[in-house]
């Protein structure tokens, strides 16, 4: 856990009195992400975005964000994903180069106009409208009837294997459960769209069937989230917090079942 969260001295106040202690926070740092492409006698590189988050999985991170934002369609399009050694000294361990397929058709101008990611809103500045909606080319299977007993115990699952949550308080996290209630990945970050990508990335990598799969975000439910579980395939997507009402619409369209406000023994259903 060294590499999440760093020592702080802080002055904690209550009332008339305050005291020194020591705490933990939660580390931030950029990831620039890179893209190797081309014939492989003419590769290139583009420099694809920039996101703040908590360092660790970064290539689950990377594969999880070029496959919900539709960059890569199969597995097969990535040849390999490493992180960047010649770099300046205050970029060590902070860039990392997708490889992709040489048949792999690139738009690199496209790409650096519609992505600049943050912690806070994940994928924004979009320069379009269309540049938002990432084409699903798999409809959603349905997860069926809502196990009201199996789905309100989900949170307690989450934050009894939220490790860092529990040291800092500082931290999202998403978590994948299979369509039994089994918690199946953790995920957690300081950007609530990183945590979801690792997720993703993870479980593409090692075969997870995502499909018969549930997802649980410890905070709202924003459309970009929503779009991630649908471009996966995940049936089903479940939130601490309120959904937005763009995100309502796309899980409607898509057959995606979404749950809002997961707090105790009560829930909203707002899709399908």
């Amino acid at each position: 856990m060294s590499a999440l969260v760093v020592p702080a001295r802080v002055s904690t106040s209550e009332g008339a009195v305050s005291t020194q202690r020591d705490d933990l926070l939660v580390v931030e740092e950029p990831l620039e992400i890179r893209l190797g492409h081309g014939p492989e006698h003419d590769r290139r590189e583009v420099r694809l975005s920039v996101t703040m988050r908590t360092p660790g999985h970064d290539e689950d991170l990377v594969r999880g964000f070029l496959y919900t934002e539709g960059i890569v369609r199969d597995q097969t399009d990535l040849l390999r994903i490493a992180p960047c050694v010649n770099v300046k000294d205050e970029e060590q361990g902070n860039v990392i180069r997708a490889e992709l397929h040489p048949e792999v058709e690139v738009d690199p101008v496209r790409w650096q106009r519609n992505f600049y990611t943050t912690s806070s809103c994940g994928v924004c500045g979009k320069s379009s409208i269309e540049a938002v909606h990432v084409q699903c080319e798999k409809p959603i299977v349905p997860f069926g009837p809502v196990d009201q007993e199996m789905i309100i115990a989900l949170p307690d699952r989450m934050r009894a294997a939220q490790t860092v949550f529990r040291h800092t308080g500082g931290i999202h996290a998403a978590a994948l459960f299979n369509d039994q209630g089994v918690l199946v990945l953790l995920r957690e970050d300081v950007g609530r769209h990183n945590a979801v990508d690792k997720v993703i990335g993870e479980a593409l990598l090692t075969g997870v069937p995502l499909r018969a799969c549930q997802l649980l975000v410890s905070g709202r439910a924003g459309f970009e989230l929503v779009q991630k579980c649908i471009v996966a395939g995940i049936p089903l997507m479940a939130a601490i917090g309120a959904p937005s009402s763009l995100a309502v619409q796309l899980a409607k369209e898509s057959g995606l079942t979404l749950i809002g406000f997961l707090r105790g023994d009560r829930f909203n259903c707002y899709a399908p």
